[in-house]
Order: C-alpha cells, then sequence, then structure tokens
C-alpha cells in the first residue's frame, strides 16, 4: 500500500511544491477515496482531534483541504497552509474563497504571532523534512500554552521493513533520506522522505517542549474491509503497518 501525504513543507521545498502543483488534480482525487487517507489516516486524525468546537487550529501540510473541511465542520475555525500552490487552488474550490488559506513552507517560520492556535494538525507532512527542529520549535511557538500538536507519520518500522525485504542495505537507527517516484493525473515526480527512528522522533518532540500524551497505531475504519478485502487479514483485524500518530500538548511551563 503506497502512502499518499497530505501536504508538504521542508528543504527542497521548490522540487515539492512543482510535484505536487503537477499533480495537484489527480492527487485530490486519489486522496478523497484512497484506503490510506479516506478510511485509515483522516479518521484516526479526527478521532484523536476530539471536541474542537470553537478550536483555533493550524492545518499544518492542508494539502487539496479534506481534513481542513472536516475540522470546519466539526465547529473549529481552521487555518491551513501548503507549500503548493496549486493545491490551495484545490482547497479553495472545496472550501469557498473565504477560507484562510496560505502558502508557506513548514521549514520557514510560521507567518503567525505567538500563541495564534489552540491545536496545530499535522497530516503527513513532518517526515518531508530532514530537520524536525526549527518546525516544531515554530508550532511550539504559535500554539497557546497547553495547546495541543496532533501528528501523523510515516512509521518508522513500516519503511524499515519496507527496504529490507526488497533486499536494501539500511539502519532503522540513522536518519535516512528515501526517494519515490509518483506518478498521478498522467505527470510523474520524484519526491523525497526522510526516515527517522521513533526515538529520534519522541526526542524531537521533547526537545522542542511538548509533552507526549499519545502515540497511536489505530485500525482502518470497518467499512475498508469491504472496499479494499486485499488489504486485511484475518491476523491482524482492520491494523496494519502504515501510519504512526501522536497527540502532544505544548509545555505550560515553557511559553
Amino acid at each position: 500500500m503506497t502512502p499518499v501525504p497530505e501536504g508538504c513543507g521542508g528543504p527542497a521545498g521548490t522540487t515539492r511544491a512543482s510535484a505536487y502543483d503537477n499533480f495537484a488534480e489527480g492527487y485530490t482525487a486519489e486522496n478523497e477515496t484512497s484506503l490510506l487517507n479516506a478510511y485509515y489516516e483522516r479518521p484516526a486524525m479526527l478521532d484523536l482531534a476530539g471536541d474542537v468546537t470553537g478550536r483555533r487550529i493550524l492545518d499544518a501540510g492542508c494539502g487539496s483541504g479534506p481534513l481542513f473541511a472536516a475540522l470546519r465542520d466539526r465547529g473549529a475555525i481552521v487555518t491551513g497552509i501548503d507549500i503548493s500552490a496549486k493545491m490551495l487552488e484545490q482547497a479553495r474550490r472545496r472550501l469557498g474563497a473565504d477560507a484562510d488559506l496560505r502558502v508557506a513552507d513548514l521549514a520557514d517560520s510560521l507567518p503567525f504571532p505567538d500563541r495564534s492556535f489552540d491545536d496545530i494538525v499535522a497530516s503527513l507532512s513532518l517526515h518531508y523534512l530532514k530537520d524536525w527542529g526549527p518546525t516544531l520549535t515554530e508550532m511550539r511557538r504559535v500554539l497557546a500554552p497547553g495547546g495541543r500538536l496532533i501528528a501523523s507519520v510515516e512509521h518508522p518500522f513500516a519503511n524499515f521493513l519496507t527496504q529490507r525485504m526488497a533486499g536494501e542495505e539500511t539502519n532503522y537507527f540513522k536518519t535516512r533520506n528515501r526517494t519515490e517516484e509518483w506518478t498521478m493525473g498522467g505527470q510523474t515526480a520524484q519526491l523525497s522522505f526522510w526516515d527517522r527512528p521513533l526515538h529520534a522522533m519522541t526526542d524531537a518532540f521533547t526537545t522542542a517542549g511538548f509533552r507526549i500524551g499519545v502515540i497511536s497505531e489505530p485500525p482502518a475504519l470497518p467499512a475498508a474491509r469491504e472496499l479494499f478485502p486485499e488489504g486485511f487479514d484475518e491476523s491482524t483485524g482492520m491494523r496494519f503497518l502504515c501510519f504512526l500518530f501522536f497527540v502532544l500538548h505544548a509545555d505550560q511551563r515553557r511559553g
């Protein structure tokens, strides 16, 4: 199963922005109904977010806006950023002209004042970054004390296992670069990802001033079994190695 990240941001941003610009329409269509996005990752993110009524939320790497839309429907006040202008055009078609959408690179300083948001959702966007430190520091800055960062990333062991099964020499305990060729909407592009072990993720979170509340490996929605029977077996039920989810709390003692 090939994951379809929601958005992007980080080093070599121009290359990734161009890639997502090229297949924005095809990507949006696939993201709407895919097992990994529509029946697994987005439902898990919404479940972890819980009641968001009245909460100010930054969708960091919003892509074409499906998570933004779902959070807004649940009563949140949402702002979306993404590195790809074409993806934001798709988002605006979905969300309307009044949606707060901005082109921004997650590797840069965030264009918001301190304590602007109650929550940040980073849906499949952090794994584009070689260095999480500056980005997490910025996220911590724009969160209100006690605010939450709800993040999903590619599961570190899933990537390691896939690489080893393919005969590649790789070291789970090192942060390492991986390039994949994606084709969507008739356009092909090379995308760069950074794989890192779990301890590197948790160390980066705590160093930036976050307290880890949840680490989750949730099941897919029950409806996925009928729609995608090839993706499941009796030994694991509705669970499979794909993404890892975090709920992190901004340490109130640090600003």
